[in-house]
């Protein structure tokens, strides 16, 4: 029986679980399973798995073929590298010592650069939500002060109409006025020279009946005069 092993789908729609699974080949990829090894969530950053190291050893030993996603996943875990330090026990290249020395460095290195991964991305995360509230807060400046310059623009011919009536009221007041004052000041002139004028009459021509009555006496006395 040929037996693999592969990523079984579990999870919703849009979001989805994998088993790590043993199955014979010729099962569905959704069926029945020899044996379950682990879990892969790719919905996390990073990825996040769970593996029985040993039993992934296990199988590969006894000749089970993992699919292309697989592979990356036990390679990720070290258990290609473990199933080839084994390997390397079986033929005496190397003790178990050593073989488990070297299994330990590696997964420790694994770990410091998944680690240091993280607080990148933790990193970057918090600097993404930080620029995301500066440009949240520079977009609400601007909003507030649109709001503010519009309320401003409503409000202005309003205020200009009020300052062109008060403007107006202004002129025709000072107009109305001068020119009663200029009426006034033509008419009172005109008045009194018109008056000035009739008293000049008066007294031209009281001089004139004043002459004609001492020209009277006169003319009497002359003709007196002769009769004698």
């Amino acid at each position: 029986m040929s037996v693999k092993i592969r990523l079984q789908r579990h999870g919703k729609k849009q979001r989805p679980f994998y088993w790590i699974v043993a199955a014979d080949a010729r099962a569905k990829r959704d069926g029945r399973f020899l044996e379950k090894l682990g879990t892969y969530n790719p919905n996390t950053n990073p990825a996040t798995i769970e593996l029985n190291l040993d039993q992934a050893v296990q199988w590969l030993h006894n000749g089970a073929q993992p699919t292309e996603t697989a592979r990356a996943i036990l390679s990720y875990k070290g258990a290609l590298l473990k199933h080839h330090l084994d390997g390397g026990i079986r033929k005496g290249a190397l003790t178990q010592e050593q073989a488990d020395a070297k299994l330990a460095a590696w997964i420790e290195d694994k770990a410091g650069k998944v680690d240091a991964k993280k607080e990148g991305l933790s990193k970057a995360q918090i600097d993404a939500k930080a620029k995301a509230l500066k440009a949240e807060k520079v977009a609400n400046e601007k909003r507030i002060n649109a709001a503010a310059d519009a309320l401003k623009a409503a409000e202005a011919p309003e205020v200009v109409e009020e300052e062109v009536v008060e403007e107006v009221a202004v002129e025709e007041t000072p107009v109305a006025e001068v020119a009663t004052e200029e009426v006034a000041v033509e008419e009172t002139p005109v008045a009194e020279v018109a008056a000035e004028e009739v008293a000049e009459v008066a007294v031209e021509e009281t001089p004139a009946a004043e002459v004609a009555t001492e020209e009277a006496p006169a003319a009497e006395e002359n003709n007196e005069t002769t009769e004698a």
